[in-house]
């Protein structure tokens, strides 16, 4: 029987990560001699944290599943930074594993990435607004960088007393109320999301109300059509038993 593990009750800590990777196209200039003719990019795959505190103690080990056509394509990072750098051409699905410390007696979790390369979304489109930070898109920098990043936390509910220690060795996972350059994920940016989604179904209600409003224009005037379809029709019936009397009548 496994040894009785004491928990804190009633209590919750959360902790904010990032995971996702970067990615910085290859020319003439830039391209090192050992890297294969056909790659065109150098990216790196990463968790970490976006506050000041910079703390991933509760992390034992980050495990990053790879296509298969790299070379050792399962890497395990034991230590910060929790992150792998390669080369190559093709954008694939990577899985990332995070186990935490054994005292925290709490399963591993996973998160899926699609590695990005190209910037599919301009961080300035046509409309002229932002593509969010945090979204996951392959938002491009002015140096040519895209970067693909998502926010997430990691809740831990009753941990163990061990663990709970580790959680709280060190002070200042709280994110920043202003938003940086160095430390973009905020209070701002959660309020500056809000608004984009509030907008967004906003724009998608107005699009609901808007096809409502059409169904039921096509539904009258189709019930129009078929009402006069069948005044018609009547009408040619009535029609059509005139003349049949009137034969009745001339052939008696």
């Amino acid at each position: 029987m496994a040894p009785h593990v004491k928990r804190v009750k009633n209590i919750s800590i959360s902790r904010p990560i990032i995971y996702g990777n970067t990615a910085s196209p290859f020319d003439a200039t830039n391209k090192p001699s050992s890297v294969p003719s056909d790659h065109t990019h150098s990216w790196t795959v990463f968790v970490r944290d976006p506050t000041k505190s910079q703390d991933l103690s509760m992390i034992k080990k980050v495990v990053f599943k790879l296509h298969d056509t790299i070379r050792n394509p399962l890497r395990t990072i034991e230590s910060p930074p929790f992150e792998i750098t390669e080369t190559g051409w093709g954008e694939f699905e990577v899985i990332i594993k995070i186990f935490f410390q054994p005292e925290s007696n709490e399963k591993p979790v996973q998160f899926y990435h699609h590695l990005k390369l190209h910037p599919y979304n301009p961080q300035v489109g046509e409309s002229g607004g932002t593509v969010p930070v945090g979204s996951g898109s392959g938002v491009v920098n002015p140096d040519g960088t895209v970067e693909s990043v998502l926010y997430d936390e990691l809740m831990f509910n009753e941990p163990t007393e061990d663990f709970f220690k580790i959680l709280t060795n060190k002070p200042g996972h709280l994110l920043n109320s202003k938003k940086t350059t160095e430390l973009v994920y905020s209070d701002e940016l959660e309020q500056e999301e809000l608004f984009r989604i509030n907008n967004a179904l906003g724009e998608v209600q107005e699009q609901i109300l808007s096809a409502r409003k059409k169904i039921q224009e096509l539904e009258f005037t189709n019930k129009q059509r078929i009402q006069q379809q069948q005044e018609q029709e009547k009408e040619q019936e009535h029609k059509q038993e005139q003349e049949n009397d009137d034969e009745n009548v001339d052939s008696e």
